[in-house]
C-alpha cells in the first residue's frame, strides 16, 4: 500500500492534480427555513398582485380610450351626417329653382335663335344691298 501511495502523491507532483485547485467544493443544499419561505412567498404574491394590478389598470385604460375615441367618431359622423343632410336639401332647392328658371332659360333659347336667324338675314340683306349698289354705279356710270 505504501507503494500505491507514493505513486498517487508522484503523480500530484507530475501535475495530475493540478486542477483540483480550480474544482470547488460542493456544498450540501439546505433547505431556507419555513419563516423565509412564507416570508418569501408573500413577497411573491404581493410583487404579482402589484404586476397585474398594473396590467388590468392599462388594460382598462386602453378601453377608457377606445371608448372615448368611438365617443369623438361617432360625434364626428353625426356632424357629418348633419353636412350630407344640409348639402342634400341645398341641392333640392337649387333644383327647384331651376326647374323654375327652365321657362325663362327656354325662352333665352329660342330668342337666340331668331337672334341668330335675323343676324344671317341681316347678313344676306346686307350682301343684297351690296350687290344693288354695284348695279346702281354701275347704270349711273352709263
Amino acid at each position: 500500500m505504501a507503494a500505491a501511495a507514493e505513486d498517487v502523491s508522484a503523480a500530484q507532483r507530475d501535475g495530475l492534480g493540478r486542477d483540483d485547485a480550480a474544482v470547488e467544493t460542493a456544498e450540501e443544499a439546505t433547505e431556507p427555513a419555513e419563516a423565509d419561505i412564507t416570508g418569501l412567498c408573500q413577497d411573491m404574491f404581493s410583487k404579482m398582485a402589484t404586476y397585474l394590478t398594473g396590467e388590468l389598470t392599462a388594460t382598462s385604460e386602453d378601453y377608457k380610450l377606445l371608448e372615448n375615441m368611438n365617443k369623438l367618431t361617432s360625434l364626428k359622423y353625426l356632424e357629418m351626417k348633419d353636412i350630407a343632410v344640409n348639402i342634400g336639401r341645398n341641392l333640392k332647392d337649387l333644383n327647384q329653382k331651376y326647374a323654375a328658371l327652365q321657362p325663362y332659360l327656354d325662352q333665352i333659347t329660342l330668342i337666340e335663335e331668331q337672334v341668330a336667324a335675323l343676324e344671317q338675314a341681316a347678313y344676306k340683306l346686307d350682301a343684297y344691298s351690296k350687290k344693288l349698289e354695284a348695279k346702281y354705279k354701275k347704270l349711273e356710270r352709263r
